[in-house]
């Protein structure tokens, strides 16, 4: 009854928070500064998530050709920039994870 409890509170106090932004931005107009701000949210975010699993490996700072999520990396960063579509990107860094585990 209790984890019940729990898990309704919890659901009705992430609803009302989503709520309180929908509702507070439809009153107050944001600055300027905060929108462009907003902007670097979403890559700092990426960027804080993606970075530790490319260059950690066993706690240590790894860069050699034997790190092979660093050199998928590399090539869905490449991948990325030259076809400007996740579906290659995501693909060619998987390909590469495939090919270099094949062949190792």
């Amino acid at each position: 009854m209790k984890v019940w409890l729990v898990l309704f509170l919890g659901g009705i106090l992430t609803y009302l928070t989503r709520l309180s932004f929908i509702y507070l931005f439809d009153l107050w107009e944001m600055p300027l500064w905060l929108r462009k701000s907003l902007r670097y949210v979403p890559p700092a975010v990426l960027s804080a998530l993606i970075a530790p699993e490319l260059f950690i490996r066993s706690g240590q700072f790894l860069i050699s050709f034997e790190n092979m999520k660093l050199l998928a990396g590399v090539v869905a960063i490449m991948t990325a920039i030259f076809t400007k579509s996740m579906f290659w990107t995501i693909s060619s860094g998987i390909l590469f994870m495939l090919t270099y585990s094949i062949l190792t």
